[in-house]
């Protein structure tokens, strides 16, 4: 009997939709064990909000493996100390969301469990309580080391990002032939491992419009992203680019690709989200652990209301398990 795959859990912002999520994707079958770092008292609190009978089972790292149990949540005790409102932000949950990502993530790096789902989280509360915050994704590599990549994917499509969560006008001075090439070596490797695709094609956007128009919109392509695509060309890795963005993501190039990598953040996403919003996933490449998430942010005008899809974490939950059996094969 293969072994039960272990999934640590963060819901997230309190105020926010996560712990909807946590009490709504606790009345399904799911084929793991499906552990919550949060406060029990927030859970059933937002579980009784919404009309759903929850059962908190409180457990701890030493606990041997348990598959989950419909309308049960296994959680490991975070302490909120405070009580949290659905749909009103509150500084004080700064400390406790990060708190719930720390000891989630050393849990994963420690081996107690395979892999890490993050809930939606808000950063500007975050950063507002003083600390400097630029994404789970950023967050999530200081804590486990690696040299983390985004990547986004529906059952269609994989966007992931050369650079992360940056201005715009951070973003050309992050581009370089060190960064595009480590991107794309994790970027072929995990795909490699974890998604079992043999020889990857990947598809690279240039940065500039028209990918740099031979020069005359930008000298980034030709200095920087061309000679990493032929030096990695001539190692045998699939790669094609770099492309104009605005005619990449169509047919006649998806099709013969297994994932694009676009250069920042709003160039890939809006067509990955525009193409399957609310059933993605958003998987972080190139760590020690196997992290996944929604696709989605905090929803605060939702929480409590009952009115929320659990098709992302679902989305979420399900990759993760097949990343761990990939990556145990």
């Amino acid at each position: 009997m293969a072994p039960i795959v272990r999934i640590a859990f963060t819901p997230g912002e309190p105020a926010g939709i996560g712990p909807d999520l946590t009490a709504l994707i606790a009345q399904q079958t799911l084929p793991c064990e499906f552990t919550a770092f949060a406060d029990p008292d927030l859970l059933l609190a937002r579980a009784q909000q919404l009309g759903i009978q929850l059962t908190v089972r409180e457990t701890t790292l030493q606990a041997p493996p348990q598959k989950h149990k419909q309308g049960e949540i296994a959680v490991i005790p975070t302490p909120l100390n405070f009580k949290s409102t659905a749909g009103q932000i509150d500084q004080r949950s700064a400390n406790y969301v990060l708190n719930t990502i720390k000891t989630a993530t050393q849990a994963c790096l420690n081996g107690h469990y395979n892999a890490l789902v993050t809930g939606p989280v808000n950063k500007a509360i975050i950063n507002d309580a003083g600390f400097t915050f630029s994404g789970h994704t950023e967050f999530i590599a200081k804590l486990s080391g690696g040299h983390p990549v985004m990547m986004l994917a529906t059952d269609k499509l994989r966007v992931a990002l050369a650079t992360t969560h940056l201005p715009l006008s951070q973003v050309p001075s992050a581009i370089n032939q060190e960064t595009i090439e480590k991107v794309l070596r994790i970027l072929h490797h995990d795909l490699t491992v974890l998604f079992d695709i043999n020889e990857p094609r990947l598809l690279v956007c240039g940065l500039n419009p028209h990918a740099g128009e031979e020069g005359h919109l930008g000298q980034e392509e030709i200095e920087i992203i061309t000679p990493v695509i032929k030096k990695l060309q001539k190692e045998g890795l699939n790669i094609t680019g770099p492309l104009p963005a605005d005619t990449l993501f169509t047919p006649q190039h998806l099709n013969r690709a297994d994932a694009v990598l676009a250069m920042y953040h709003d160039q890939g996403l809006p067509v990955l989200k525009y193409a399957g919003f609310g059933k993605a996933t958003n998987i972080t490449l190139g760590l020690p652990i196997i992290r996944t998430s929604v696709d989605h942010g905090t929803a605060l005008n939702l929480a409590g209301s009952g009115k929320i899809n659990c098709g992302s974490i679902g989305a979420a939950i399900k990759q993760a398990i097949i990343l761990c059996e990939n990556k145990t094969q």
